[in-house]
């Protein structure tokens, strides 16, 4: 699937970029099946969770996630999250509220037969095993909104921080739904980044979690960011090394992304990462 010089550039830089890969229809097919579950969502009675002060926001700038059992559960269920700036100081949301989700997460690859049948595909294996992905293992699914005008921003972070294995071994696979632009959030990142150290671990005990210090190396800045625009049906990877960020979305598009974050399971998966697979199967891809 991939050739030389592409794994070679990915080994080198950190990332890689593939233009526009995944077929117009099965991107298609997700938007609107992600359209779906906000609406099936709402209808569940999520208006009466936010007239009791519980309207389950993601943010990046605050990482604890401690006694959020509605967080920490999501990582074998199918769960939306409002983006930080969705609600006004009265409380009330901000625009329509289809256009107030950050995201859907985290176990929509193997519980949702439309993202599972995405992410399971073969060229996706075929990907991962010219990286050397030996047994891959889909660790979580999102479906990230970046909603227009309120779509928040994610600060500079390593993968690696929520999935440590020993060897390090986790892979995103991040593809844009819509067009991703300078204007609408698209990722940035620092070639040849994930060649310094693991900044930081998420970590989780009991109810709570940590994020705990390794390393004081600086997040990158302007000097040796690189922004990464690319349209739809393209897909990213990027090893979990690698830091990235996207600013925050104030265009009247969104910008939206399905992600895949994919270890291996020849490496030891640490058992204080906050997401541990109990219940679900823990499924490569078909090949």
């Amino acid at each position: 699937m991939l050739t030389k010089e592409q794994i070679h550039n990915y080994n080198d830089q950190g990332f890689l970029v593939l233009d526009q890969i995944i077929a117009t229809e099965l991107i298609e097919k997700v938007k609107n099946q992600a359209a779906f579950l906000v609406n099936k969502w709402v209808e569940q009675g999520v208006e009466q969770e936010i007239e009791d002060g519980d309207p389950h926001i993601f943010t990046t700038k605050d990482n604890d996630r401690s006694g959020d059992q509605y967080f920490l559960e999501s990582a074998e269920k199918i769960r939306c999250f409002f983006e930080e700036e969705a609600f006004s100081k009265e409380g009330k949301l901000v625009q329509e509220r289809a256009l107030c989700i950050n995201k859907i997460g985290h176990a929509l690859h193997e519980i949702d037969p439309v993202f599972e049948e995405f992410s399971h595909q073969r060229i996706l294996g075929d990907i991962a095993a010219d990286l050397g992905i030996q047994q891959p293992q889909i660790r979580q699914s999102m479906y990230i909104f970046k909603q227009p005008r309120i779509g928040g921003e994610v600060n500079w972070h390593q993968d690696a921080s929520f999935f440590f294995t020993q060897p390090q071994s986790v892979v995103t696979f991040w593809f844009a739904i819509e067009d991703a632009t300078l204007n609408n959030g698209c990722l940035w990142v620092e070639p040849q980044g994930h060649k310094g150290p693991l900044r930081e671990r998420f970590n989780l005990d009991g109810q709570t979690t940590t994020m705990i210090s390794l390393d004081n190396t600086p997040w990158p800045t302007k000097t040796c960011e690189q922004s990464v625009e690319v349209k739809a049906g393209s897909l990213v990877i990027f090893h979990g090394f690698l830091p990235h960020y996207s600013a925050p979305n104030r265009s009247t598009r969104s910008r939206q992304a399905f992600t895949l974050h994919v270890t291996d399971g020849t490496s030891q998966y640490a058992e204080e990462n906050w997401l541990q697979c109990k219940t679900l199967p823990l499924r490569g891809f078909n090949r």
